[in-house]
């Protein structure tokens, strides 16, 4: 093979295998000559050429490749200062880190300002000092699982437990820490019962965005202790995403920098009306100009893209090319971001159809971050379109426990709706159908719900009355436009709801 014998870190890289501390890796033989490859460079490898090491003499889409990194990256594992050992060399390719010292994080100028947050000691009320480790065992996974989200940077332990003891005032804390919201609590225990509360509070104001109270039993430590992560993880995102939002539409209307470009682009692809979406891509498009390597930026501007063409909306460009190289590019610039994966994984079944490609995205995006709206909602859409009903549900459902706040709720009610539509049970589809509406009467498909599961009911005079209301959310929808938009590898899954759509009157093309 020419290869010789290459160390990097627990590893050793050799023409017959890669061992890690004297066991064997498994990475197959198209890994291996990857590997062999990229330790061969001195810095970065370029696309084709780990290409032609792959698959010399072979013709391959790009996807094959972005597939075998992911695999690589999986079996490899993190390094000790949590990057990958084999990094995205943006528009150039990808390079093996075979040093333990840790690359130089991009300069600070190409990233985001993020609104920071931190989370204060709670008070142990009642002063028990046998309950105090679980006041902090619960601020630190709070710490923990809040560092995972891409919309907020997370102030350190360390940092942040100098106020431990010690009464302070919340806006005090955060001008002192240079953060703008604090997460707050305290752990009462009254018998047998343990009570613990938790805020969000607005470090400039000292308002309360969100609060919640949790009660459970003394033996239930744990598990009440896994509830406050995951319930304040599961707000907290909608709550600072929603907050930055109106703070920028406030505070700097005429700012052209990208962060707030991007923060007026989400307000806008939020209403999901085909004019707003239209706008909310020309802005993520002009966010992404300015910051090329910006993975966040590089995903919204696709997904906008490919939920025009899902939802058969004119105004913008939708083409499938474009929508799959901004996927690609998202995913290179931020490879351990579950939004962006999970985003990412949705352009590829509605556009591209790289179903197989598709499953590994969504896999990395639930084990990047299982607590994220969008990673567990686009996870039920993946397995509407190309999995199992019931885990669809699954998801779907976590969604609704978690993020019951988030602007995008309709997106989760309908996807129920879907479930049961694709289940044949059409009145229980109207009801999911109903509450998407009443959150949202933009969303085109909760239309399709509302028209086909009336139609298949034979209620077919309420059918029609939401037929007309759809072609006036969505001109120009047919039956045509709707399948060019869904994946079509399960196509069962939406055959009711093209029946339905059909039956009501729907044009075919």
């Amino acid at each position: 093979m020419g290869h010789t014998e290459t160390v990097f870190g627990p590893f050793i890289l050799t023409p017959d295998g890669l061992a890690r501390n004297g066991k064997s890796v498994g990475v197959g033989q198209r890994g291996l000559a990857l590997l062999h490859a990229l330790a061969a460079a001195d810095g970065a490898v370029g696309k084709s050429a780990l290409m032609e090491a792959g698959w010399p003499g072979t013709i391959v889409e790009e996807g094959n490749l972005t597939v075998q990194i992911a695999a690589l990256r999986k079996a490899l594992g993190p390094r000790e200062d949590g990057q990958e050992w084999i990094v995205t060399v943006p528009r150039v390719g990808y390079r093996l880190l075979k040093s333990e010292a840790p690359v130089i994080a991009r300069a600070a100028s190409s990233t985001p300002a993020l609104p920071l947050l931190a989370v204060l000691p709670f008070q142990n009320i009642g002063g028990d000092p046998e309950q105090q480790y679980f006041a902090d065992g619960v601020v630190d996974d709070i710490i923990v699982a809040l560092s995972r989200f891409r919309s907020f940077a997370v102030v350190s332990r360390n940092s942040s437990f100098v106020y431990k003891d010690r009464p302070v005032d919340a806006r005090v804390a955060a001008s002192e820490l240079g953060v703008r919201y604090l997460v707050e609590g305290s752990v009462r225990r009254a018998g047998s019962t343990l009570r613990v509360s938790a805020q969000l509070v607005d470090g400039e104001s000292g308002t309360h965005l969100w609060s919640k109270r949790y009660e459970g039993k003394l033996e239930d430590i744990f598990a009440v202790q896994d509830e406050i992560v995951e319930g304040v993880v599961g707000v907290l995102e909608p709550e600072i995403q929603r907050a930055e939002i109106l703070r920028s539409r406030r505070d700097r209307p005429g700012s052209t920098a990208a962060y707030d470009l991007y923060l007026r682009g989400l307000y806008a692809m939020h209403t999901t009306a085909p004019e707003d979406n239209a706008t909310a891509f020309n802005l993520f498009e002009r966010a992404a100009a300015m910051e090329p390597d910006n993975g966040t930026y590089l995903i919204d501007a696709a997904w906008t893209m490919a939920f025009a063409r899902a939802m058969g909306w004119p105004g913008i460009d939708t083409s499938i090319r474009r929508q799959v190289e901004l996927a690609h590019r998202a995913v290179e610039a931020a490879p351990r971001d579950g939004e962006v994966l999970a985003r990412a994984t949705m352009i590829l079944i509605h556009g591209s159809r790289e179903y197989d490609l598709a499953a590994v995205m969504i896999a990395r995006a639930i084990e990047a971050n299982p607590n994220a709206f969008w990673v567990l909602s686009c996870a039920g859409i993946y397995h509407i379109h190309c999995g199992e009903l019931e885990q669809a549900l699954h998801f779907f459902e976590r969604v609704a426990e978690l993020s019951p706040n988030d602007l995008n709720v309709a997106h989760t009610l309908t996807g129920v709706a879907h479930v049961y539509i694709a289940m044949g049970r059409y009145a229980e589809a109207l009801s999911w159908a109903e509450r998407s509406f009443a959150v949202n009467h933009r969303l085109s498909a909760t239309y399709w719900m509302l028209v086909a599961g009336n139609a298949l009911l034979g209620r077919m005079e309420v059918a029609r009355q939401y037929l007309k209301q759809l072609l006036e959310v969505a001109p120009g929808t047919t039956l045509a436009t709707l399948r060019a938009g869904q994946p079509g590898k399960l196509p069962d899954r939406n055959a009711h709801i093209y029946e339905g759509l059909r039956l009501a009157g729907l044009p075919e093309g």
